[in-house]
């Protein structure tokens, strides 16, 4: 084979791969949403915070843990503003076993304010059992733990389609989503429009929940964004004042030094 028609393969099978890597790339581009807590100044909206909660609550957590989280953590400042009155009779509708007891025996009792967050299986391998064998994973830091942060949930979300594009077979229990790696995921589709009548009377189309949830499993995977970004600011501030400061006096002392001449 000559040097020529060997280079002329090699090149085309380079721009090949080239081409296909450059498609995949565009297929998995994700939905870029405007946060209201990105940016240097960004904050979370509490309204938000809440129905996030409300869909996790009544959506999420019948396979999904957040044993990071305490209910106490619902009222703390930077959180969603739940008053401790109802971070309370949040806590209280949930049971935990607790003990032993005087008799050595485990009890039940209604939650507390300081339990974590209820977990829907006792262990791994019921998780897995009453899955499928997937193991659905704990959502306390899901959103810092996935390349994409924040958007990448967010289109997870929204990225299910009924039918797979032709060549693609889906396994019994598995489906199609566009964003996910290798477009195969087992988790069936968690929001539909109306999935949530929230308390507040938003309308709740499948984008306000997926919004909503992603806001709020964000806010638990950094509660304390809003106070690292006011530390940040001043930080700032004071580096520029003492850079200020520092030119000044440098200034200062080489004036009083007479140029050689």
């Amino acid at each position: 084979m000559s040097f020529v028609l060997k280079f002329s393969l090699f090149f085309l099978f380079f721009t090949l791969t080239i081409s296909n890597f450059s498609s995949a790339e565009k297929q998995e581009k994700l939905l870029r949403q405007s946060w209201s807590f990105d940016g240097f100044f960004g904050k979370f909206d509490r309204a938000s915070l809440q129905r996030g909660y409300q869909v996790y609550t009544e959506v999420c957590a019948s396979c999904h843990s957040m044993n990071l989280l305490s209910y106490r953590n619902l009222s703390e400042v930077g959180g969603p503003g739940f008053s401790e009155d109802e971070v309370k009779a949040i806590s209280s509708k949930i049971e935990v076993l607790d003990g032993p007891n005087e008799s050595g025996e485990m009890f039940k009792r209604s939650g507390k304010a300081s339990d974590k967050f209820a977990s829907p299986f006792p262990n791994e391998k019921a998780a897995r059992a009453a899955n499928g064998g997937a193991y659905p994973p704990d959502m306390s830091v899901l959103v810092k733990a996935r390349a994409g942060g924040a958007d990448y949930i967010y289109s997870i979300l929204m990225g299910y389609e009924d039918k797979p594009p032709k060549g693609i077979k889906l396994e019994d229990g598995v489906y199609y989503n566009k964003y996910m790696s290798g477009n195969k995921i087992k988790m069936s589709k968690p929001l539909n429009n109306d999935s949530v009548t929230y308390s507040d009377g938003t309308a709740s189309t499948q984008e306000q929940l997926a919004k909503d949830v992603v806001t709020f499993l964000t806010w638990a995977s950094e509660p304390h964004l809003e106070a690292r970004k006011r530390i940040g600011f001043k930080t700032v501030i004071y580096l520029l004042i003492l850079t200020a400061l520092v030119y000044l006096v440098k200034k200062k002392i080489w004036l009083r030094i007479e140029p050689k001449v």
